[in-house]
């Protein structure tokens, strides 16, 4: 990014850095992405509880499903990334290839593994070269279920007083339902249920795909969000491009099922930091916009808001912040919750020396 446009950052988030005192408040929701994944291994129970004592307003698990219908977190359903799986020798005649969203992915694969077999591995860092803290945690946890999810929020809830928001994610789901024969939004459904949560909790659904919300609305009242990302579309809909669906008449159509969309940062601001025009186009539609996923490392900034040349080291998440609220974003996918609310409540942008 040349020097022209980097003064243009500096002057927007300058520009919209006085408001941040009043965030607390009213400013974007912030969204634990898989727990307080910045500082523990992603989607497991230390990294929930560690992004609601930082103080997050939703935790974020994305659910797949086990061989014996079970619902648990992980970032895919390949798990060879975030699990201890290709060093089991017991597990070594499970690994596959299938062909997932029309790619081809080789792996170990959650539909294939009972809860009970899962039990037996543990979850690993799945950014060890970035977030190399993160690895001394490494076998430390189980894969969690989405019911035990739903109880440690309820446990929390009972022990600080404070509403603790649930952002599941539906992954895969129109595959899973082909490998396994098991409808994931209909398992989804009887977990919160059976829990005893009800749509008036702060409980947003999720999926990339369309017509599992489609059906979740028809069946419920939960609040349900479309995912949208810059490039491709729905794996359920071939015919249907993201690139369509973030445009007006394509926000109209979005919000006949759903309440919100989670979009990608740069879906909402331009390179120079300015915003798009989706944020206004999809309030007109009255939708919500979640953007995804503000990180503090280097690697995940733009460089404008980089410090120094390391892309495992800090660099300006308060600037990215004040940026995503200039832009009138409703809520925020972090892997960092703590950072994000020091900048939601005010904390000024220093560059380094």
């Amino acid at each position: 990014m040349g020097r022209g446009v980097y003064l243009i950052v500096l002057a927007l988030v300058a520009a919209v850095m006085p408001t941040l005192a009043h965030a607390q408040s009213d400013g974007p929701l912030i969204i634990a992405h898989r727990g307080a994944s910045g500082e523990r291994p992603e989607h497991t129970l230390a990294a929930y509880d560690l992004a609601i004592d930082q103080g997050a307003d939703y935790i974020e698990p994305d659910l797949v499903i086990t061989k014996d219908g079970v619902l648990v977190a992980r970032h895919e359903n390949e798990i060879s990334g975030t699990t201890d799986v290709a060093a089991m020798p017991d597990f070594t005649d499970r690994k596959r290839t299938k062909t997932i969203d029309g790619e081809a992915v080789t792996g170990w694969f959650t539909e294939d593994f009972t809860l009970a077999e899962l039990r037996t591995l543990r979850a690993r860092e799945r950014l060890p070269e970035l977030r190399p803290a993160n690895a001394r945690f490494d076998g430390l946890y189980q894969v969690p279920t989405f019911a035990e999810i739903i109880a440690l929020v309820k446990a929390r809830e009972a022990e600080t007083g404070k509403r603790i928001g649930l952002y599941p994610e539906l992954k895969h789901p129109s595959f899973l339902m082909q490998e396994t024969g098991i409808d994931t939004a209909a398992v989804l459904l009887r977990e919160l249920d059976r829990a005893g949560s009800v749509p008036s909790d702060p409980v947003f659904i999720q999926s990339f795909e369309a017509a599992p919300l489609r059906q979740l609305n028809s069946a419920s009242e939960w609040k349900l969000v479309q995912l949208i990302a810059p490039e491709g579309g729905p794996a359920d809909s071939p015919g249907m491009r993201y690139f369509d669906m973030a445009r007006p008449a394509g926000l109209a159509e979005v919000a006949q099922y759903a309440d919100a969309i989670g979009v990608a940062i740069p879906m909402v601001l331009n390179a120079d930091g300015s915003p798009t025009s989706l944020v206004a186009d999809a309030h007109a539609a009255r939708l919500q916009v979640h953007a995804w996923t503000l990180r503090k490392e280097n690697a995940f900034l733009p460089p404008a808001l980089r410090f120094g040349d390391d892309p495992s080291a800090a660099g300006n998440l308060p600037a990215l912040w004040a940026l995503l609220k200039g832009a009138q974003v409703d809520g925020v996918f972090t892997d960092d919750p703590l950072p994000a609310i020091r900048a939601s409540r005010g904390l000024s942008v220093q560059p380094r020396e």
